[in-house]
């Protein structure tokens, strides 16, 4: 069986190792990173089957990467979950194409829930 594989970005190091070990136990391929520049070019040598943003990262917001990736002709059918400590905004969160919106601070079992949901 091939492992689905989620590509994770967030700058906060406990968060990116909690959201990494949690979906490695749950028998998915994951790669992580803190650098958001680093997402596109993974997405391309990764080609994962899901794609975890936070939205507030050093330098840019996740939101605007979740737009790039829906833009992108090889990767437009890819699901993106936004993680947002800003509950009010999910309109504007959903306009920028993810998927999913998981709130900070969240419950493992809704991370599990959704990723299962969106890769089947």
């Amino acid at each position: 069986m091939m492992l689905k594989r989620i590509l994770v970005l967030d700058d906060n190091q406990d968060i990116l190792e909690i959201v990494h070990e949690t979906l490695a136990y749950e028998q998915f391929e994951v790669k992580s990173t803190g650098v958001a520049s680093d997402v596109i070019p993974m997405m391309k040598d990764f080609d994962p089957h899901l794609v975890i943003l936070d939205y507030r990262v050093a330098g840019t917001n996740g939101g605007e990467i979740c737009r790039q990736i829906k833009s992108h002709p090889d990767h437009s059918e890819v699901p993106v979950i936004i993680f947002s400590a800003y509950i009010n905004n999910t309109s504007e969160l959903f306009a920028y194409g993810c998927d999913a919106i998981i709130n900070k601070p969240f419950d493992l079992n809704e991370l599990v829930e959704k990723v299962n949901s969106l890769v089947q």
